[in-house]
Parts: structure tokens; sequence; C-alpha cells
């Protein structure tokens, strides 16, 4: 069985609300050193499946092509 991890972040250009909240809020916490913060999602899935079958599964429901970019990382099994 493979393993692999999936992040999903907003394409560039698309507004990510939930990380301008985090980097308003640091920088009024006095974290002044933090320019922007991106929030995304982690996936972590564990298949009989090769990469090209992740990659279409990303396309059609893990992450929304049209507004996201993701990135698959198979790791290696232990």
């Amino acid at each position: 069985m493979a393993r692999y991890d999936i992040y999903v972040t907003y394409r560039e250009g698309i507004f990510d609300p939930a990380g301008a909240t985090a980097s308003r809020a640091l920088g009024q916490m006095g974290y002044d050193s933090v320019k922007s913060v991106q929030i995304g999602k982690f996936i972590q899935l564990e298949a009989d499946a090769e990469l090209a079958e992740v990659t279409e599964m990303c396309e059609k429901l893990l992450a929304n092509p049209v507004i996201e970019d993701y990135r698959i990382v198979p790791v290696e099994e232990a």
C-alpha cells in the first residue's frame, strides 16, 4: 500500500480569507515580521493506487482545480 501526502492551497491571485485573518491577527499581536499567511489543506492518503490515479482523485474531488493548486508527495513506506 502506498501513502501520499497532498498539499492543497489557493492559486495565485485567489483571496485566502483564513490566511488574511491570521496575518492580520499576528500583526496585531506584535509579530511585525509576518508579511502574509496562506492556509490550505493537508491530506494523507493511503491507497493501492499509482500517482496518476491519485492525481485524478485530486482533480475530481480532493482539490478544486479552478481555485486551488495541489502538490502530491509520494511517501516511502516505513
